[in-house]
């Protein structure tokens, strides 16, 4: 039962230390890229607001990928962009309506399905950050945005690294103990051997000293 148990434990200790990797990864990652999360070509975006609405909701975690051409983007396409909404340059996701090609220059009109009007602004390809991959995780993003943060990085990352060294620490103390003890038995073992046979040598010994004071008489 204790072996099942360690395993079980160790399980789900190497699960934990993989997740608080990639979390980690992935905030390095943002800090570096202007706050976009990128791991392989894969960024993690939180939802904020209700523009795209029945497609992904506000907090809802979204998944886009890097593009290689943009070229390939056509009508319908969902891709997420920088852009600037009252004065501030902020990341928006909202579906492709136009493809606008006017002798190689390439940009978009994009507009929000729950939106009744097109975005004022169009996309161009320096604006473009990477096009929505159809994964859609509920409710996700609020949970990633608070491990973006120090406390939640500090209580959902580091406290569960700590107890997973800690933990295996643990294991290799244990098994040094019981590595030790046996080797004590083992010298246990020798020394009641030794002395059996030393008694042995010296009652065969007295008993030869005493059959020679007998003949001797």
């Amino acid at each position: 039962m204790r072996k099942v148990l360690n395993k079980i434990i160790t399980v789900i200790s190497w699960i934990i230390l993989v997740f608080a990797l990639l979390v980690t990864i992935l905030v390095f990652s943002a800090d570096g890229n202007n706050g976009v999360p990128n791991l392989l070509g894969f960024m993690p975006m939180t939802v904020e607001s209700d523009s795209m609405e029945p497609a992904f909701v506000t907090d809802d975690l979204i998944i886009d990928r890097e593009i290689d051409d943009v070229y390939q983007l056509e009508n319908g396409d969902v891709i997420t962009f920088w852009t600037v909404i009252n004065g501030q340059r902020v990341k928006n996701t909202h579906r492709i309506i136009s493809v606008n090609n006017a002798d190689g220059n390439i940009n978009f009109t994009t507009q929000g399905d729950n939106n009744g009007y097109r975005d004022s602004l169009n996309v161009y390809p320096s604006d473009i950050i990477g096009k929505w991959t159809g994964i859609r995780l509920s409710g996700f993003g609020k949970a990633v945005d608070f491990l973006r943060t120090k406390t939640g990085f500090f209580i959902c990352i580091m406290i569960p690294m700590i107890a997973f060294f800690l933990f295996e620490l643990y294991k290799l103390i244990v098994v040094i103990v019981e590595v030790k003890g046996s080797g004590a038995v083992k010298l246990d073992e020798e020394e009641i051997k030794r002395r059996a046979v030393e008694e042995y040598i010296a009652e065969q010994q007295k008993k030869q000293q005493s059959d020679e004071k007998t003949s001797d008489n």
